[in-house]
């Protein structure tokens, strides 16, 4: 491993720490408002979320139902986090004819961030700016994190850390097949 990709680990390993932290920490109102029922378990139905995109509308879960959905927790400071993004847009060109929509979950930044990652990475699936609730939803605590969804809104895997095209890949085709 070089030096530049032992620097991007201590980095992402430190802001993975540091968003541990911040999920650990007291939360406001919103975070209290998520209940033990509304956290996500592989193999029950996904909680419904509404969140802001980084275009500046609103994307709900259930307007999704019926595709398979990909999130992606991000957040733009995270080196494997901006690795992975070109091959998780690849997999929306290659497969959101099929009914795959990715969603992009931005944790705890801004629209500007989200659009700036959204637009360095020339991404054509949209982003959610997360200000925490669906954070806690998944029960986030570090970056990247990948949930597959099946077609019926059930949580199918989730997959903390890094992955590759190729498990990336399998994963939304056992969903779509």
């Amino acid at each position: 491993m070089g030096k530049s990709a032992v620097a991007r680990r201590i980095v992402a390993t430190f802001f993975a720490l540091a968003l541990a932290a911040c999920s650990s920490s007291g939360g406001g109102a919103k975070k209290q408002a998520v209940a033990e029922d509304r956290v996500a378990r592989v193999g029950q139905p996904a909680p419904a979320w509404s969140e802001p995109t980084s275009q500046g509308t609103n994307l709900a879960l259930a307007s999704l139902r019926g595709k398979v959905v990909y999130l992606n927790f991000f957040a733009s400071w995270c080196p494997p986090c901006n690795e992975e993004a070109p091959a998780i847009d690849a997999l929306q060109h290659q497969y959101g004819s099929q009914g795959l929509q990715i969603v992009g979950v931005d944790v705890l930044e801004n629209a500007r961030k989200a659009a700036q990652f959204r637009a360095e990475h020339r991404l054509s699936y949209p982003a959610v700016v997360d200000d925490g609730a669906l954070r806690d939803q998944y029960s986030i605590n570090g970056l990247p994190v990948h949930v597959f969804i099946d077609r019926a809104g059930v949580v199918r895997n989730v997959v903390v850390g890094e992955l590759s095209a190729d498990d990336m890949r399998a994963n939304v085709l056992r969903l779509l097949h």
